[in-house]
C-alpha cells in the first residue's frame, strides 16, 4: 500500500551519511526489537545522530498496551511535522504494536509520516525507507505473520555484556484486557539449539548477563510438544562457559511448573528473581480477565519458589479498576499483595483498549475510585517493598556494575549496578589508589541503606572481581547513544498521567 506523502520534496539517495534516532515505547520485547532496528539501520550506512543534532531518520517504535499511547505519539509526531518541513529529506518511520494496529490511521493523521511497519516485518525498515525515499510516497507494510524472527537480523546492543535473547514471540492467551495477542500473533517458538547457538556467539563477544523473553516464557515448547522446555533451557543456560547471569520474563502463573523452580535453584547461573504478573488478586475478577490461575495456585507457587530459594526476590504486575472490581475485589489485592511480599511492583490503572472484550464490559469504573485504590496500593506496596530491602542492610552483595543506569551517580560520587537478585544498587566510588571499577565488574559490597526502590552502600568496596564483560566494554569503541527512550512503568507514584495507565504488554 502506498500514500502520497505530503511533503515530496527531493531525497537524498543514499543512506550513506544519514543519521537515524529510535524512540522505543513499551516493553521488554519493544527494547529487544529496537536493537535490531538500530543493527539493521547500521548495517545499511546509517549512523546514530548525536543528542543534539536532529536525525535524518526518526523511527518510533511504539506500544498500544496504554490508552495514551495513541495521544502520545501523535503528539511527537505532530512535533516532528514542523521539523521535518524545514528539512528536506528527512524520513519519519511508525512501527511496532501501534502500527500494526492502526496502519491507516497513522497515514490518514500524519500524511508526512515516510513508512508504517508492523510487528512481525520490522526487517523490512531499510528497504521501506529507501523505496520512500526513491517514490516520493509513503510505505505500509503490515504482515499478519512473523516474516523473518527477530534474533535473526543484525543488532546493536545497548548494553556491551548484557543482552536480550527471545525464545518466542506472540501469545496463546486470551485475556480480556489485554491487546497484544492480536497484535504479536499466536505463540511461535524457536528451537533450542538457535537460542543456545545464539547465547554462546553472544558471550564470545563479551556478554556475561542474558534476559530470555517471551510474552509467556514458560509456555515455550508448546509449538514442539515439550512442556518441559522452558526448564531445559534454563539448565541448557547452566552449560555455557562463561555466562554469568541469566534471567527471564515474563512467565504465566497458570503454566508456571515446579521443574521450572527447581531449574532456577539447581542452576547457579539463572538469578534468584522472578517477575510473575499478578494482575489481581480476586479470583472473580481473575475470572473476569480470563486469567485461568486462581490466588491460592499464585500464592503456592511463591510458596514453593521461596522453599528452593528463600532469598528470591519477587516482583509482579498489578491492574488496579478492572470493570466490576469492588472495594472487597480490592482489598483482596491488597491481602495478595501483603502475603505474596514483592520487592517491587508496577501498579497499573485499567486502561481500556478498543478491540479488546474488557472494552465492552458494563461497570467502567470512575476514574477517580480508580486514582483513590491506585494510590492505597502503591503505599502498600512501596511499604512492604522498603521492608524487604531494609532486610538487605550490612548484609553483603555482588553487584555488575552498569556503564550509565544511575542518575545521580556523578553528584553522589557513586557507581550504579544491579545485585543478583536484579535490586538496583548504589555504591561508593573507590578513591584514589584503590583498584579500579569498570562497566562490567562484579564488585563485592556491603549495604549500608536501604530505600524503596534501591539499596545503598556508602562503605569501601570490599573486592572487585574483573570480568570479560568489562573488557568488552572497554573495547567498544566510542560508544554512541542508541536513542532508545524506554516508556517502561516506574515503581512507586509517579506523576499523575494525562490519562489512566494500563497493564504492561507481559502476561
Amino acid at each position: 500500500m502506498t500514500t502520497p506523502v505530503a511533503d515530496a520534496r527531493p531525497r537524498l539517495g543514499s543512506p550513506r551519511g544519514r543519521t537515524y534516532e529510535v524512540r522505543t515505547y513499551g516493553c521488554q520485547m519493544n527494547v529487544h526489537d529496537s536493537e535490531r532496528l538500530t543493527g539493521m539501520l547500521e548495517a545499511a550506512g546509517y549512523t546514530s545522530a548525536a543528542d543534539d543534532t536532529p536525525a535524518d531518520v526518526v523511527v518510533f517504535n511504539t506500544c498500544a498496551v496504554r490508552e495514551n499511547a495513541d495521544n502520545r505519539l501523535y503528539g511527537n509526531l505532530g512535533h516532528l511535522a514542523s521539523v521535518k518541513a524545514k528539512r528536506p529529506g528527512m524520513q519519519i518511520a511508525v512501527g511496532g504494536c501501534l502500527a500494526q494496529k492502526d496502519r491507516a490511521e497513522i497515514t490518514r493523521r500524519a500524511p508526512y509520516v515516510d513508512v508504517v511497519f508492523g510487528t512481525h516485518n520490522i526487517g523490512s525498515l531499510p528497504a521501506l525507507l529507501d523505496r520512500a525515499r526513491v517514490q516520493h510516497e509513503s510505505q505500509v507494510e503490515i504482515l499478519e505473520a512473523l516474516d523473518v524472527f527477530p534474533s535473526t537480523l543484525p543488532t546493536k546492543r545497548e548494553s556491551a555484556f548484557a543482552a536480550w535473547v527471545a525464545i518466542s514471540v506472540g501469545c496463546n492467551n486470551t485475556c480480556t484486557f489485554c491487546i497484544v495477542p492480536s497484535l504479536r500473533g499466536k505463540e511461535r517458538d524457536r528451537h533450542p539449539g538457535e537460542i543456545l547457538a545464539e547465547i554462546e556467539a553472544l558471550v564470545a563477544d563479551g556478554v556475561v548477563e542474558v534476559t530470555l523473553l517471551g510474552q509467556n516464557v514458560n509456555s515455550y515448547g508448546v509449538e514442539f510438544g515439550d512442556r518441559l522446555a522452558f526448564g531445559k533451557l534454563l539448565r541448557a543456560c547452566g552449560r555455557i562457559d562463561g555466562l554469568e547471569r541469566v534471567r527471564f520474563t515474563s512467565p504465566h502463573p497458570k503454566d508456571f511448573t515446579d521443574d521450572v523452580i527447581a531449574a532456577m535453584a539447581e542452576t547457579p547461573n539463572v538469578m534468584p528473581q522472578l517477575h510473575m504478573p499478578l494482575q489481581s488478586g480476586s479470583d472473580r475478577v481473575l475470572k473476569a480477565m480470563r486469567r485461568s490461575y486462581r490466588r491460592e495456585r499464585y500464592l503456592g507457587i511463591i510458596d514453593r519458589v521461596r522453599a528452593a530459594m528463600p532469598d528470591a526476590a519477587i516482583t509482579t504486575d498489578i491492574i488496579v479498576g478492572f470493570p466490576g472490581e469492588t472495594e472487597d475485589d480490592f482489598e483482596q489485592t491488597m491481602d495478595v499483595v501483603r502475603a505474596a511480599r514483592f520487592t517491587s511492583a508496577y501498579t497499573f490503572q485499567y486502561s481500556k483498549r478498543p478491540g479488546t472484550p474488557a472494552a465492552t464490559m458494563g461497570d467502567q469504573l470512575p476514574k477517580a475510585v480508580v486514582q483513590e485504590r491506585y494510590e492505597r496500593l502503591v503505599t502498600v506496596v512501596n511499604d512492604i517493598a522498603w521492608q524487604e530491602n531494609k532486610k538487605l542492610v550490612r548484609r553483603r552483595v555482588e553487584v555488575l556494575v552498569a556503564d550509565a543506569e544511575g542518575k545521580k551517580d556523578d553528584a553522589t560520587h557513586r557507581l550504579t549496578g544491579r545485585a543478583r537478585d536484579n535490586r538496583l544498587v548504589h555504591f561508593a566510588a573507590p578513591g584514589a589508589g584503590a583498584s579500579p571499577v569498570r562497566p562490567g565488574d562484579a564488585v563485592e559490597v556491603e549495604v549500608t541503606y536501604a530505600a524503596p526502590h534501591h539499596l545503598v552502600c556508602d562503605a569501601p568496596v570490599l573486592s572487585v572481581r574483573p570480568t570479560r564483560a568489562a573488557t568488552a566494554w572497554l573495547a567498544r569503541a566510542a560508544p554512541e547513544p542508541v536513542g532508545v527512550a524506554l516508556g517502561m512503568p516506574t515503581l512507586g507514584v509517579p506523576a499523575p498521567p494525562p490519562a489512566a495507565d494500563g497493564p504492561s504488554s507481559s502476561c
